[in-house]
């Protein structure tokens, strides 16, 4: 079962950067897994609304414009637009697969223990291409998860409810940085 995605909720997908050249164009940092995908979403929203078309003309480098009056025109247009952050509805993304899953979607869902206790919300989920690991808050305490089917065993899309296995805590003490003693406690 997954949870239909809230059709209004809009998902940041790019980033404009400094212009490239003198016509118009702008270095773009996609957020999306293929650059691609901005010209098949586009139109694009910023935050005020105004619609974006995205064209890609080369590695990062985007053509940026109004749907009804064309592209940007100058360095000084791209420049005006430099740090625009625009959206994609969530309705645009097509359905997830099994087991696969948006971090938009997993943003905000709870997360509870095996016996129920709740341990917090998704506030974050981390990439750095090692494994994706979902960051959770409850009130000033947070931890940091790997999202793995031994520490996420299940997960309740029509709820938007995670089960939380957390890891066993190894906490040292003492200078790693050099022979020292260092005590290891489980």
């Amino acid at each position: 079962m997954t949870r239909a995605p809230q059709a209004d909720r809009e998902i940041h997908v790019a980033t404009v950067g400094r212009p490239h050249g003198v016509h118009g164009r702008v270095h773009l940092s996609a957020l999306t897994e293929d650059p691609a995908t901005l010209e098949a979403l586009s139109p694009l929203r910023d935050e005020s609304g105004r619609l974006w078309q995205v064209r890609w003309v080369g590695h990062q480098i985007a053509e940026l414009g109004d749907p009804d009056k064309g592209p940007l025109q100058s360095r000084e247009d791209a420049a005006r637009c430099v740090n625009l952050k625009l959206y994609a509805l969530r309705t645009q993304f097509p359905q997830a697969d099994e087991d696969e899953f948006y971090h938009a979607d997993l943003i905000g869902m709870e997360a509870f223990s095996p016996s129920g206790e709740a341990l917090g919300t998704v506030v974050t989920v981390h990439d750095y291409g090692a494994g994706v690991s979902l960051e959770i808050v409850q009130g000033r305490q947070s931890c940091v998860v790997p999202f793995t089917r031994a520490c996420v065993p299940h997960i309740d899309m029509s709820q938007s409810r995670l089960e939380i296995m957390l890891p066993a805590e190894i906490e040292v003490e003492g200078d790693l940085s050099d022979d020292a003693e260092v005590v290891v406690r489980q």
